[in-house]
């Protein structure tokens, strides 16, 4: 992050550049590294300049949040000429692009349970989007819990927290083959893995979460064009 030059005229504050240098230090020394104290030596001001702007730290992870909507939108501003289906993986996927660019922010999405006018702005068009494609009311509540937090561009992945390369040695090849056989549905499926992965031996987490989302979408559509309901 570039540092103010305190030679130079200072900048005038504002919320909205605030906010940026907040998002740019996360991206620098993660969210856990982030204070008011650190943000304001960053700006080069003193810590008060900043509560003009917001009134606490609380206030600020919000004005984050809102911040990484703002570059969702901007990511995905083509989506309109798709159709709903289109538009809404375009708007997940643009949410996507969001957090793999700052990987702290999924955990601030995860944490911050104020629904502030962004966030509420934000449900609501993804709502509308599926709405405007004709599904009814009740279809879209359920799709928008079905689709979850793949809205922001996330979800819990089944094997985020296996060893990116094998175990070693006799020892290690043993306890595998231990584990292979008390766990054999676990050892086929795990077996599967792709070749281009972009994460290293294993899964590739983008073509998991894209498969995911396309299953979703796809079967919120066949139960659309079915007319199906949640009660006969």
């Amino acid at each position: 992050m570039a540092r103010p030059d305190a030679s130079g005229p200072r900048a005038r504050l504002n919320r909205p550049s605030v906010l940026a240098a907040a998002v740019a230090l996360a991206d620098e020394v993660g969210v856990e590294g982030l204070s008011m104290r650190r943000l304001a030596q960053e700006l080069g001001v003193v810590p008060m300049a900043l509560y003009k702007h917001v009134r606490n730290k609380d206030e600020l992870l919000d004005g984050m949040v809102e911040f990484l909507i703002g570059e969702i939108g901007d990511v995905g501003e083509t989506e309109a000429a798709e159709d709903w289906k289109g538009r809404a993986r375009t708007r997940v996927l643009a949410a996507r692009e969001v957090l793999m660019r700052h990987p702290w922010a999924r955990r601030l999405f995860e944490t911050r349970s104020t629904k502030t006018g962004a966030v509420l702005d934000y449900m609501n068009s993804f709502a509308g989007i599926l709405l405007s494609g004709g599904l009814s009311a009740e279809l879209t509540h359920h799709a928008m819990h079905a689709i979850g937090g793949r809205m922001w561009g996330f979800t819990q992945e089944l094997f985020e927290d296996e060893p990116s390369t094998p175990p070693q040695g006799p020892e290690a090849a043993a306890m595998m083959q231990e584990m292979a056989q008390r766990f054999p549905h676990i050892a086929a499926i795990a077996s599967m893995e792709h070749d281009d992965s972009v994460v290293g031996r294993g899964c590739d987490d983008q073509f998991e979460f894209e498969f995911a989302l396309d299953l979703i979408l796809d079967g919120i559509e066949r139960r659309h064009l079915s007319g199906w309901r949640s009660t006969p």
